[in-house]
This record gives structure tokens, sequence and C-alpha cells, in this order.
């Protein structure tokens, strides 16, 4: 399937951020820096230790906006190299994005009144509890598991269906909270409230993109290494 996506070792590594400046996160979580120059794909993959095939799955695979589970993912994919893929995205939200934000947020409603700052508040931690509590289980009970399953050894008590079953949405609290500043925010607007927003609409829209790839490629990657154990 992804023999044929559009980007290829061959490419610029440069042209493909360009094109698509999402992948900088995805790139990021590779641990693959800036100040690749002129270099493609496979060369800065090969120079930052990364498997070329795993990064450039997951990077079809988000540019072509795949809406059903992969049933053909190419052998040569790296699920080791994907789990360190998702591994660093949990590392990224729980202790970089999601706590930058609510500084951000707790700056711009300083000014509101105080019960609705409290609601406000309220509902970004909750919602924050909520994506790591997801994202906690998959570090705890499901890569460990996977992990197993790659030295061949199966838990009879566990598979990824499991997994698939409770892997709930956890979209709903941030709707709310957009809701409440869009909607009734009693307060005048201000460029850091603005740029607030925006950040709220931009990590759900990346925690979107994360819970893609786990739905879409890993888990059934994952679903077939079962079979084949």
């Amino acid at each position: 399937m992804y023999k044929n996506g559009k980007y290829r070792e061959t490419d610029k590594m440069s042209d493909l951020i360009c094109e698509n400046y999402p992948m900088v996160l995805v790139m990021s979580r590779f641990g693959i820096a800036l100040g690749f120059g002129e270099k493609n794909i496979g060369e800065v993959c090969r120079q930052n230790g990364v498997d070329s095939c795993t990064f450039l799955t997951i990077v079809n695979f988000l540019t072509q906006d795949i809406n059903t589970p992969v049933t053909h993912v190419d052998n040569c994919l790296s699920i080791d190299s994907l789990i360190t893929y998702l591994h660093n995205a949990h590392d990224y939200f729980l202790n970089f994005r999601l706590p930058h934000l609510r500084r951000k947020l707790l700056e711009a409603i300083s000014e509101c009144p105080q019960d609705v700052a409290f609601v406000i508040q309220r509902f970004f931690d909750e919602y924050a509890e909520e994506v790591n509590e997801h994202m906690s289980y998959e570090e705890k009970v499901v890569f460990p598991y996977v992990r197993g399953l790659l030295e061949g050894k199966k838990d009879p008590k566990y598979n990824i269906s499991i997994f698939r079953k409770r892997h709930d949405q956890i979209e709903m609290k941030i709707i709310e909270l957009k809701n409440i500043l869009i909607k009734y925010y009693p307060g005048a607007g201000s460029n850091l409230l603005n740029s607030v927003l925006f950040d709220i609409f931009a990590t759900e829209q990346d925690l979107a993109s994360h819970n893609h790839v786990e739905d879409y490629l890993f888990m059934p990657a994952i679903l077939a290494l079962e079979k084949n154990n």
C-alpha cells in the first residue's frame, strides 16, 4: 500500500516538511532534529538511526488521510520503531504540550470572573487527566504486551482487541471547553485568548492524528502479529 505513497526515501526531507508542516511533529517523535540541509529522507533517517520504512509509512498514512484500517502493512515496517514513535508522542503531549497550553490558558483567563475561570480550568484539567489515563494505559499495558509478542511471548489473558474496545474517544471535554470559550466567554477578547483557542484546535487535531495512527495502523499491525505468533 505504501510503496505507492507520495513520499519516498529519495525525496528531500525539507520538501516533506515545507509541504506538510505537521510532519515536523512526526519527525521530532522519531528523534530527528532540524538542520538536515539538502539531504533526502533516507539519508536523514539513516543519519539519525531511524527506520526509514516506519517513518515513511506514518508520513504517507497521515498525508494521504487514510480513514480505514490498514490491512496490508509493508513487511519492512518495524513495530518496535512504531512503539517508540507512539511513546515519544505520549511524552510530548503529557510533559510539554498540555502543561504549556494550561499555563497559556490560565494567563488568558486571569481577568475574567472567578467562577468562569474556575469552570474553564476544571474542564481543561479533566480533559488533561483523561488524556493521561488513556496514554498511561498504553504505556503500562499495551506496549509491554506488544513487546512480549515481538519476543515470541503470548499473554493468554490479553489481546489487542481488548485495547480496541476500550480505546474510547477523548474529544468531548475539549469540545466543551472550546464551546465555552467561543460561545460564552464573558470577557473582552484578546490576542492571547485567541492564540490559546488556536492552540486548543491544533492540540485537538494533533491528538486526533495520533489516535488515527493507533486505530488504523498500529492495531492492524498488532492483529497481524498475533496471528503469526
